[in-house]
């Protein structure tokens, strides 16, 4: 793309090379009836001297004066407009090294808080296990415990059972048969039956 001022100056330098072509041009111009291009007349030869010296004074001062501070403006803006586009593009180097910094510490902390929360759900795994082993342990133990008092009761129920059926036993012989049996032979019959009926118990526990 073509600078303004470059432009400007080109067409003024065209402008100021073309009058020897139209002065070169106006007796043919004259010839084909154009009055107005008669340099013969001194009125149109002083207009066209005055118009050439006024446009030559223009031209030289904006070559001079106006066209260096357009150029001058021009440019610091092209240099302002190039400072900021550097500015936005760091700018923008700079929000992206943010973003995908703030991108990598949230990706470590969701790790950092994901394996946090696996090992405390892993110890939590492991405390519930333990406190389950000895609750089943503390079970076991009440459980094997209370089996014991029941057989202990049990075996003393029977024991205060034993005089008891005894003593049933010799009054239903004594009935039956008139006379009156043997003690000794009964408790042991007893304790016989008893002692069957536990081992049965257990051997079915």
């Amino acid at each position: 793309m073509r600078h303004p001022v470059s432009l400007i100056r080109r067409s003024l330098a065209a402008g100021v090379s073309s009058l020897p072509l139209l002065m070169a041009a106006a007796p043919g111009a004259r010839a084909a009836g154009m009055p107005q291009l008669d340099f013969h007349n001194p009125l149109l030869t002083g207009q066209v001297v005055w118009g050439a010296g006024i446009f030559l004074f223009f031209y030289l001062a904006l070559r001079g004066w106006a066209l260096p501070r357009v150029e001058t403006v021009l440019t610091n803006r092209n240099q302002r407009i190039n400072g900021d586009l550097d500015q936005a593009h760091a700018a923008k180097v700079e929000a992206d090294n943010a973003v995908r910094e703030l991108n990598e510490t949230k990706k470590a902390a969701s790790a950092e808080a994901q394996a946090h929360l696996d090992a405390v759900l892993d110890q939590e795994r492991k405390a519930a296990a333990a406190r389950l082993a000895e609750l089943s342990a503390k079970l076991e133990t009440e459980i094997t415990s209370a089996e014991k008092a029941v057989a202990a009761e049990r075996a003393r129920a029977l024991e205060s059972l034993k005089p008891i059926a005894s003593d049933v036993a010799e009054t239903l012989v004594q009935k039956l048969t008139g006379s009156r049996p043997d003690r000794a032979r009964i408790e042991t019959a007893v304790a016989h039956q008893v002692a069957s009926e536990a081992a049965s118990r257990q051997a079915i526990a």
